[in-house]
């Protein structure tokens, strides 16, 4: 299996010999460059997967090494390390494109984190998650509302973002809990740090503890080596522990010494390690009923619920749905390589009077479906796809769409829309059910179902 490729910029050689012997040690194809302008050279003649440059450098700048990487190959990520102190140096890159920044003095175990980070978000970009990653990543997020209680919600976040007390944001999926939590880390005085989320649900049980408190070498049977821990790379910033509801008690009552302590024990240390980072918990369950049915601890959630925060869902904030439905159409269509349709009144009049279950999310799904099953003209009522009714305000209508391919019969049936809207994003997908099924918003199970049905029918 092909090694992937990393060029280091710096003019230091006993920094290229660390970071290349510490890189190359975890597997990586390591290249190093004295200089910006020949590592310009090096990057036109031999593409690298990743690049990571030193910002204070003679001949040329780390920030003209980074624009002239990204003026030759925009996709390609770089890691920009910078000295203790020049924060708006690194925010600049941030903008300027850089994936990831690295503050002097660092750990070579931060550095490998890092690296391997940034390879990771490359691959599910490069898989046809762009928008996804560049949604993440960005550090100029938007939170899109003219409703008076969101407005007045941030106004108050602004404020609380400068203490260090705990945040709890409850709030119904899709409504924007993480995105409200990047909105308080920006706005906080740990913004030059680093803001680390961790989906509780999505970490095996028999892993979730040593990928949060992290291990020494030999704490157990294959600990190769010390690997920090979430807690640990988001000291000095900001934490964020998404769906907390899920977390198992007995790592309950060890995230609360966390709290109480602002310290860690590493799987297998001796020492503790101080810690000073903003917790910020999201759920989407009541939990005071998980407390109730012993399935949370009450005083973890006395101790997290310091600053209680709740979004309201987007049925409650009704306003915001057409220009939220308007920013979706711009971004997708965009995406797509689409014209930007047009919505009729008559949707943006559907669009209100749903409940959206799903919330935002389920909205931008709707939207980003509509614009390819209209074709990129004006999105009508036939093409949307609602909770609940799949595709019901189709029956009785003799249908004239401008979608893809099959789907510009006058007399099709509802079956024969589900079917080819269901295999026209397969084929788009390049047959891939899982990608399928997230611009469908329905299971993979449903799409093999479905797919076995049509075969043998």
């Amino acid at each position: 299996m092909k090694r992937e490729s990393i060029l280091i910029v710096d003019d230091e050689p006993s920094m290229r010999m660390a970071l290349s012997e510490s890189l190359e040690s975890c597997g990586y194809n390591i290249c190093t460059s004295g200089d910006g302008v020949d590592a310009l050279k090096r990057f036109q003649d031999d593409r690298f997967k990743v690049v990571i440059t030193d910002m204070r450098m003679p001949k040329m700048s780390g920030m003209e090494v980074l624009r002239g990487i990204k003026k030759i190959s925009p996709r390609t990520p770089v890691i920009v390390i910078t000295a203790y102190g020049t924060v708006n140096t690194a925010i600049e890159a941030m903008k300027e494109g850089a994936s990831d920044f690295i503050m002097k003095p660092f750990s070579l175990e931060h550095l490998e984190s890092v690296v391997k980070s940034v390879f990771a978000k490359d691959r599910e970009s490069r898989d046809g998650l762009e928008y996804e990653i560049e949604r993440c990543l960005s550090t100029e997020r938007t939170i899109i509302t003219k409703d008076q209680k969101m407005l007045d919600l941030l106004e108050l976040l602004r404020t609380l973002s400068k203490s260090k007390s705990t945040i709890l944001i409850t709030g119904e999926s899709g409504t924007g809990k993480e995105l409200l939590a990047r909105y308080i880390h920006k706005h906080s005085n740990r913004a030059h740090m680093r803001f680390v989320a961790v989906n509780s649900a999505a970490i095996p049980y028999n892993l979730l503890e040593s990928e949060m408190f992290g291990y020494e070498k030999g704490a157990f049977t294959g600990a190769s080596q010390r690997k920090l821990g979430k807690f640990e790379l988001a000291n000095g910033g900001t934490l964020l522990l998404d769906e907390i509801s899920e977390m198992d008690l007995h790592l309950q009552a060890k995230f609360l010494r966390v709290l109480q302590e602002s310290e860690i024990d590493r799987l297998g240390g001796r020492d503790s390690v101080p810690l000073d980072i903003r917790i910020i918990a999201t759920t989407n369950k009541d939990l005071k009923k998980c407390v109730a049915e012993k399935k949370f601890r009450d005083d973890l959630y006395y101790r997290l619920g310091v600053i209680p925060i709740r979004i309201p869902p987007l049925r409650e904030r009704k306003g915001d749905i057409a220009i939220l439905a308007e920013y979706f159409l711009e971004n997708y269509s965009r995406l797509n390589k689409m014209r930007k349709p047009i919505l009729s009144k008559e949707i943006i009049g559907i669009l209100e009077n749903q409940e959206w279950p799903g919330n935002i999310r389920e909205l931008e799904n709707v939207i980003e479906r509509s614009i390819l099953i209209s074709g990129g003209k004006m999105i009508l009522p036939e093409h949307l796809y609602l909770e609940g009714n799949y595709l019901e305000n189709l029956k009785g209508r003799q249908i004239a769409t401008t979608v893809p391919k099959s789907f510009t019969r006058r007399d099709i049936t509802l079956r024969e829309m589900e079917k080819g809207l269901i295999l026209e994003t397969l084929e788009k997908m390049g047959g891939n059910k899982t990608k399928a099924s997230k611009i469908l918003g329905i299971s993979v199970r449903t799409i093999r179902n479905k797919v076995n049905e049509y075969e043998n029918n």
